[in-house]
């Protein structure tokens, strides 16, 4: 039985996490590991750790200059588990709420860390951990840096939207409690941040999906689907176009 690996990157505030979830409906017997939430789960239990850290943007992006973050996972006991087919953050046994590590400054945070740290041995932890899921499930991986991470991906997507509109969308998901103009400036420094950190790079396989004028989730995940040709099943296999 062969299932596949689906990797979902995008600019910030285009919808990657949303279209994730709903392609969790759209494709029997998937999972999806939020690659990205495991990132800001390392970076928040940093953070809570050592305040004088999060105080100060500049002192975390000094003191992560080259740090294992693997190692930094471990020593901060931040795991993933699988809950409801999605990956939850626990640290030190305790769940973390997504709404913690969506927050602004984590976000932010997690950009200049990605840019910084020695992200290595993460990447060889998060392949290995795909390949044991793969064994059972097709896997749909959000996150940045995936054809790095995992160079098998069967589909590779980077998610567009225009700015206005990831505007729109990062102040819905913030239930109206940031400006508008603050939320503008937040996503164009962290799309600086990515951009230099390399994480909006394109293969040759990727495929650009613009969903600026989709109206809801469920438009933007067609796009996905139709790229990814006629899905049937065949018993618990899937079968996407030529695969």
């Amino acid at each position: 039985m062969k299932h596949i690996v689906i990797g979902i990157e995008g600019l910030v505030g285009s919808g990657k996490t949303s279209i994730c979830r709903e392609l969790l409906h759209k494709i029997p017997n998937s999972i999806v590991i939020h690659g990205g939430n495991l990132y800001r789960g390392i970076v928040y239990a940093l953070m809570e750790a050592n305040k004088e850290l999060a105080s100060n943007m500049k002192n975390l992006e000094k003191n992560l200059e080259q740090i294992d973050i693997k190692k930094m996972m471990d020593l901060l006991k931040v795991e993933i588990k699988i809950e409801n087919s999605e990956t939850v953050v626990y640290i030190e046994g305790k769940k973390v709420e997504e709404e913690k590590l969506q927050s602004q400054k984590s976000s932010m945070a997690v950009s200049i860390a990605g840019g910084r740290a020695d992200n290595t041995n993460l990447f060889i932890f998060v392949r290995n951990y795909i390949n044991d899921l793969k064994e059972k499930y097709n896997v749909i991986l959000s996150g940045r840096a995936l054809n790095t991470i995992y160079p098998e991906l069967d589909y590779h997507f980077f998610i567009t939207a225009d700015l206005e509109e990831r505007v729109r969308r990062k102040a819905i998901q913030y239930e109206g409690k940031v400006e508008l103009e603050e939320l503008k400036k937040h996503i164009e420094t962290r799309d600086n941040l990515q951009e230099k950190a390399g994480f909006y790079k394109r293969e040759e396989k990727t495929i650009a999906i613009d969903v600026t004028k989709c109206k809801n989730v469920q438009e933007s995940t067609n796009k996905v689907l139709e790229q990814m040709g006629q899905l049937r099943t065949i018993g618990d296999e899937i079968v996407a176009g030529n695969k």
